[in-house]
């Protein structure tokens, strides 16, 4: 049998990315950069020179090739999900395994990719103008312990389909399942034929090499999923900053709405990996005409309710003041609703969903982005009294809010008030974030400080344009 000059280049790249998936499996590969491991290393300095390196072969890259090369994270988020999902709730003691794995699953599937990045073209008596899009360079990448392989592998996708390549500083609380995912990332990449180190992280990671990341100049943008504090210090810097701010996510319930509908779809959102998701519901405000029957809607949902001298008893357990601000305390972030109910004296399934229970619009459980599985629950007199108690306990963040009503101008009053980044209409919050729940595109970064929303590759590229004056156009 004859071999032709592609057949034979075809079989020599397959027998190579064989050789390197048995090295990658058996660890044996020479490192590239002896100070790393697959990505990994131990001074930030480092792991922002090698992602520059990579960066200067990968930005000469076709489109074609950024698309297999971030197709190639997909298939890892997908092939390993159990395993960085038992290990993500081991590490940060936080949600439940079977969520993490349908993170996993989501951002590998639902994350927007090169598809976003089509160029725009102008043609006229003056000739020819082309719209397109660049890389940036370098992003320090900032990532929360909550979720943190699957916003991983979210800002792998959407940055580097744009060209760039990535320094990461992981949240302490989770620098083993992230070191993890970049050294997998990192050997399925090369595996197609990637640069090494396209994705880089500091082994250790903390708030000093967080300021190195952000300070060295070979850092062209900061990418921030994280508290208040870290979003604060990275605008601080002259940067372009693309930052995840807080959310306090309301819900109001009016008499007009689908009560059943309601309660299950708040259920669902909120209870999804017991609450620490930003976008996830966490305070809801129903009229009074309708307070009892929905309460009891919710227990038909699977919830416990408590009593209000409940709630005040947990929130005194659970709830710090620091400053002017209530915190939830460390230890009862993403924890099941039976591991709240145990510290007041309740023994329940660990299969109850959330608690909940009444209290005022002012009570700390309102106040507070609690992120755990415990909703407050705030009677209103009527909907205009309910839409500005949510725009209050929302802060002004213009992150996430929902609303249940069958009446469109209500509806309609509300977004407009609220101004949120994300808005769901009789449906879960978590829905208004596309992907398997919702329509549309997917981002663990929703960018509310600012501006970008939920983030695509568009969020991490330069707009650039090629005027080509009287010529190439062909009409």
């Amino acid at each position: 049998m004859q071999i032709n000059e592609n057949q034979l280049k075809d079989l020599v790249e397959s027998v190579v990315r064989r050789v390197i998936a048995e090295a990658v499996t058996s660890n044996s590969i020479v490192r590239n950069q002896s100070k790393g491991n697959w990505g990994v290393f131990d001074d930030m300095n480092d792991a922002v020179e090698a992602a520059h390196e990579a960066f200067l072969e990968f930005k000469e890259r076709s489109i074609q090739c950024k698309k297999k090369i971030t197709d190639a994270v997909r298939h890892m988020a997908l092939d390993h999900k159990e395993d960085l999902a038992k290990m993500t709730v081991e590490e940060t003691k936080m949600g439940r395994v079977e969520h993490k794995i349908s993170k996993f699953i989501n951002a590998a599937k639902n994350s927007p990719g090169v598809e976003f990045l089509q160029p725009k073209a102008w043609s006229g008596k003056n000739g020819l103008a082309i719209d397109e899009y660049a890389p940036f360079g370098v992003i320090g990448n900032i990532t929360p312990s909550t979720h943190p392989g699957p916003t991983m592998i979210n800002n792998i996708i959407i940055q580097l389909a744009g060209g760039n390549t990535i320094a990461f500083n992981p949240h302490p609380s989770a620098k083993k399942v992230n070191a993890k995912v970049i050294q997998l990332a990192n050997q399925y990449m090369v595996e197609v034929g990637a640069p090494q180190n396209l994705v880089s992280c500091v082994a250790e990671p903390t708030l000093e090499t967080a300021k190195i990341l952000f300070e060295h100049n070979k850092v062209e943008l900061l990418s921030v999923t994280g508290g208040p504090q870290m979003v604060e210090m990275a605008l601080g810097y002259p940067k372009k900053v693309v930052a995840a701010g807080p959310g306090n996510p309301p819900v109001l319930v009016d008499e007009t709405a689908d009560l059943t509908l309601a309660a299950n779809e708040i259920t669902m959102s909120a209870s999804y990996d017991n609450n620490i998701l930003c976008i996830a519901e966490k305070e809801i405000f129903v009229v009074e005409t309708v307070f009892e029957q929905f309460m009891k809607e919710m227990e038909k949902a699977g919830n416990v309710r408590l009593t209000s001298t409940q709630m005040d008893q947990l929130g005194k357990i659970a709830l710090q003041l620091s400053g002017k601000h209530w915190l939830i305390g460390r230890d009862y972030v993403g924890k099941n609703a039976n591991v709240l109910a145990k510290e007041l004296g309740m023994n329940i399934s660990e299969n109850v969903p959330l608690l909940f229970g009444e209290t005022d619009r002012n009570h700390p459980w309102v106040v507070v982005e609690q992120m755990t599985s415990c909703l407050p629950v705030i009677r209103v007199k009527n909907f205009e009294e309910g839409l500005q108690a949510a725009l209050k306990a929302e802060h002004g963040f213009k992150h996430t809010a929902s609303i249940f009503s069958k009446d469109i101008n209500r509806v309609t009053r509300y977004t407009r008030v609220l101004d949120c980044d994300v808005h769901t209409i009789n449906g879960g919050t978590l829905r208004g974030n596309g992907g398997d729940l919702g329509e549309g595109y997917f981002s663990h970064t929703i960018a509310t400080p600012t501006g970008e929303g939920i983030c695509t590759p568009l969020s991490f590229v330069r707009k650039r344009r090629v005027m080509t004056h009287g010529a190439l156009r062909f009409i």
